[in-house]
């Protein structure tokens, strides 16, 4: 019965999600126009401002709501890279752990009785090099942050493996988000597109998938 409760809320802050229209404010055009009104908020009440976007992204990675990039790059545009990479990396692998958790709660148990004979290689697999593996899965952004927290629930990785690893592996990408952030808040003009930083801020987000393959690649050997 709480299994089903907790369900139907879940269900039903998606829907309200959606139903409100909330998903179209978390773009980047709804970044830039509210940039100036937000920086206003800021400068007037900083730390409840801080702690509702720090709220806000971990129930949006929680629930598995689209937006999680934009809230990155506008971390980096309102708060700058470093007070943005703390908020963002924190509420990321809070809200990253509350999703594992409610998959693990509602699911696990279901697909370990039904699926537990085909499941027992990745089983003695997560046992062995759990850490390890969801070290590279962090790292590699191909792979859907949102899937592996859900699918990590069905695992029997620790919680406390999944978060100190998620935290670890997901700051590289949340430092090259984070930063493309703070230079797409200083575009005001085509002109600025151009800039030095702006143009190695996105080099640098072009080629972050790149590297990380490399990185894993040279771990794998």
């Amino acid at each position: 019965m709480k299994k089903a409760i907790l369900a139907l809320l879940v269900v039903a802050a998606i829907a309200l999600f959606f139903g409100m229209g909330l998903d179209h404010y978390l773009s980047l055009g709804a970044l830039k126009e509210s940039q100036g009104k937000f920086a206003s908020m800021l400068e007037q009440s900083p730390l409840r401002v801080t702690f509702v976007a720090f709220a806000l992204y971990v129930v949006i990675v929680a629930l598995s709501l689209p937006g999680a990039t934009i809230m990155g790059l506008a971390a980096g545009a309102f708060f700058g890279l470093w007070q943005g990479a703390l908020l963002v990396s924190f509420a990321s692998t809070i809200g990253a752990t509350l999703a594992f958790l409610t998959s693990r709660y509602l699911l696990r148990d279901y697909v370990q009785l039904h699926f537990g004979d085909k499941l027992k290689g990745i089983n003695e697999g997560m046992a062995r090099d759990g850490a390890l593996y969801l070290f590279m899965l962090r790292l590699v952004p191909a792979f859907p942050f949102f899937l592996i927290n859900l699918l990590m629930g069905l695992t029997q990785i620790r919680t406390r493996t999944f978060y100190w690893v998620s935290q670890l592996g997901m700051l590289a990408g949340t430092l090259v988000y984070v930063n493309a952030g703070t230079q797409l808040a200083r575009i005001e003009s085509l002109f600025d597109i151009m800039s030095p930083g702006v143009l190695l801020s996105f080099a640098l987000l072009g080629a972050f998938p790149l590297i990380t393959k490399w990185i894993v690649r040279a771990m794998q050997k």
